[in-house]
């Protein structure tokens, strides 16, 4: 049974993987023993799954993880002549299409599962991207808090502007966090040209920012674990699966303010290892590692075919129809969006 608490504890595992992960590499490649990953500080993958990779593919794995998909995509860019690693993975549909235009990944041929079609980035037509997972940004609440409190939960984007919910959500900001982007993106996708004055309410209704995901959910949300006084949070539709005790869970999505967000993995321009960086990529599309995505990452593998684990099931529900926003639109406006934003989100 997961919780807030355990979700943190990952989380900082994925903060402190930045060491050497040594398996069972062999010398025969001389110069390429190692494939260097460079990703998000909330990637995990298990000792026994990177073992079985360095097994599999006769390399030794070194993970490199710091920020989240945003701070990722920027490191990528201002290292692109010069890489840091071989393959990256957690660039997101918010931030994919900077890193295509940049140059960012090379071309490669990955064996890949065939439902993943359906996740692949709109305009990368050389396949440069793999989907790995997918799931939704949404908005959660507390169901325990507003019980108590006699409150109704707000269910639309537009409730959260009404009065009866001052001060009561916090989110990360859209400059420094990929979730925080995605938020801004579903608003975007809801109101077009009117998004700045439904944030211009937003705020003025006592929304708080963060500077990321765990500062919002796991110090300010009031089932983070902590001491937290928000009831409403931005985090995502697979949170309530890991507040559940006693067989039910004490937070929900509100499944009206989702934004779909999908993860990619890609070969790096100039990577010292480029054919260890497929099998990489091959890796984290395989059943083994697709089945793991749920309890490790907190994310839906791509493959249709992985059964869930038992709360997921009943708890993680997706929306039917969440917000999305086309890749050119956002490599075209994200700048000018972001500029926008902190100008309305700073008065």
């Amino acid at each position: 049974m997961k919780s807030a608490t355990a979700l943190a504890a990952v989380l900082l595992v994925g903060a402190t993987a930045s060491c050497s992960l040594v398996g069972g590499g062999d010398d025969n490649a001389k110069n390429n023993t190692q494939v260097v990953l460079v990703t998000h500080e909330s990637f995990v993958l298990s000792k026994a799954l990177q073992k079985s990779f360095e097994k599999q593919s006769g390399y030794d794995l070194v993970i490199r993880a710091a920020g989240d998909a945003g701070v990722l995509t920027n490191k990528l860019v201002l290292t692109k002549d010069d890489p840091t690693g071989d393959v990256a993975f957690g660039v997101d549909n918010t931030f994919a299409s900077r890193a295509l235009d940049e140059g960012v990944f090379a071309e490669h041929q990955p064996t890949v599962l065939d439902p993943v079609a359906a996740y692949e980035l709109p305009g990368d037509d050389k396949h440069l991207l793999t989907p790995i997972d997918h799931g939704n940004v949404c908005v959660n609440v507390d169901d325990t808090w507003f019980a108590a409190h006699d409150l109704a939960e707000p269910r639309t984007l537009d409730d959260l502007t009404a009065p009866a919910y001052r001060n009561l959500f916090v989110l990360p900001g859209a400059t420094t966090s990929s979730t925080g982007m995605a938020f801004l993106l579903a608003t975007i996708a809801a109101y077009g040209k009117d998004w700045p004055a439904y944030w211009t309410d937003l705020m003025n209704n006592g929304a708080k920012l963060t500077a990321g995901w765990s500062d919002a959910y796991e110090v300010d949300f009031t089932q983070g674990g902590g001491s937290g006084d928000r009831p409403i949070v931005l985090s995502y539709d697979s949170s309530p699966a890991f507040t559940v005790k006693d067989g039910k869970s004490s937070t929900s999505a509100l499944l009206d303010t989702c934004f779909e967000q999908i993860e990619y993995a890609g070969v790096l321009t100039g990577a010292a290892n480029p054919t260890g960086a497929e099998s990489f990529i091959n890796f984290l599309a395989s059943p083994e590692v697709q089945a793991a995505l749920p309890d490790s990452m907190y994310v839906f593998p791509v493959d249709p075919d992985i059964e869930l684990p038992h709360e997921w099931a009943r708890f993680a529900k997706q929306p039917t129809h969440p917000y999305t926003v086309d890749p050119a639109d956002i490599s075209a406006n994200r700048d000018a969006w972001l500029r926008e934003w902190s100008d309305v989100t700073s008065r």
